[in-house]
């Protein structure tokens, strides 16, 4: 599978929280004519079932990325909007944003706020309507968008919105296509709304009532100039396995059967153990009596911004641990 080809179609998919569906339905065109079952929940999680005879592994990734929601329209044609997921004024002032039928803008700030001050509430987004009616004619009050940056390619590195977390959506579907005879019984689930508050993990992880998890998403790296040694992790050196965030601490088990993998199949990974952020494993792995949880992590910088980075053979090795684990032989719980 070509991942660059692949992350591209993700990227360019709209998909901010709670609308996901253009991202699930590129996931749907590039799952494998192996698989058993391909369904959609009422949340919009896409769960794609491979079957095995062995215990029941949820192995998840969340669709959508942060974006805005459009609140008020101004006389001027200018519009107010709200924050889907976490948002940093200064991160995303000045950047460009597109809505799903194509309508672009830039979020600005108002004159009067010194730029240390400011707060998301007092950005706007410029469409560039000349009023009101011009403005309303172009999109309504609820229309959400996302980042519009380009995707640039330096090398192994890539640098574009939505990284996080369409790079953990093409590693399950990676996984997909090069497990053919799953050892285990597989649940590829592809969750909505994480961003806000891990929505979409609760209901489908209450309702799969699965034996593992191991959920794929990006982690903040430490090694930027002035880091603050909120992470552990460096872009670059290999796929990482998590061991706790803010939201979770992963099953030791699981931490130790990953690192077990790893030097069977000779690849080099990072421990991720981050002071903030979390992934969809903080709801699956409280779901019903309590799930054995772990993470793989990419790691990524600038995330929730217009230019999030990572180095495709952090993904590689993402993909090549998560299709060790998928094979290796799980004792039922």
């Amino acid at each position: 599978m070509e991942y660059r080809d692949l992350l591209e179609q993700l990227i360019r998919a709209h998909g901010p929280s709670g609308d996901e569906e253009d991202v699930c339905q590129v996931i749907q065109r590039n799952v494998p004519a192996t698989v058993d079952e391909v369904t959609v929940d009422v949340m919009g999680n896409l769960i794609v079932h491979q079957k095995g005879n062995g215990p029941k592994v949820m192995l998840a990734a969340h669709m959508d990325s942060v974006g805005i929601i459009v609140t008020h329209i101004e006389k001027n044609g200018f519009l107010r909007f709200g924050a889907l997921g976490g948002l940093e004024p200064k991160a995303i002032y000045q950047a460009p944003v597109r809505f799903r039928n194509g309508v672009g803008g830039v979020i600005a700030v108002n004159e009067n706020k010194a730029e240390k001050e400011f707060k998301l509430t007092d950005l706007y987004l410029d469409i560039g309507a000349a009023d009101e009616t011009e403005a309303r004619n172009l999109v309504a009050v609820g229309d959400t968008a996302v980042f519009a940056a380009p995707i640039l390619k330096n090398g192994t590195r890539l640098i574009s919105p939505c990284l996080d977390n369409r790079a953990g959506c093409v590693a399950l579907l990676a996984v997909m296509q090069q497990v053919k005879n799953p050892v285990n019984d597989l649940y590829f689930v592809f969750t909505a709304q994480e961003e806000v508050g891990l929505r979409g993990a609760k209901p489908v992880s209450w309702s799969l009532e699965p034996d593992y998890a191991l959920v794929v998403d990006v982690t903040c790296p430490d090694d930027v100039p002035g880091a603050l040694h909120e992470g552990t992790t460096a872009v670059g050196k290999g796929t990482a396995i998590k061991v706790m965030d803010h939201s979770m601490i992963a099953h030791l088990a699981m931490v130790a059967q990953l690192s077990r993998l790893a030097d069977e199949i000779g690849i080099t990974v990072q421990k991720d153990l981050l002071k903030v952020g979390g992934t969809d494993a903080g709801a699956v792995h409280v779901s019903r009596s309590g799930v054995l949880t772990g993470g793989v992590s990419i790691p990524c910088r600038y995330t929730h911004t217009p230019t999030e980075l990572i180095d495709q053979t952090d993904l590689e090795a993402c993909v090549e641990l998560i299709r060790a684990f998928c094979e290796s032989e799980l004792v039922r719980r």
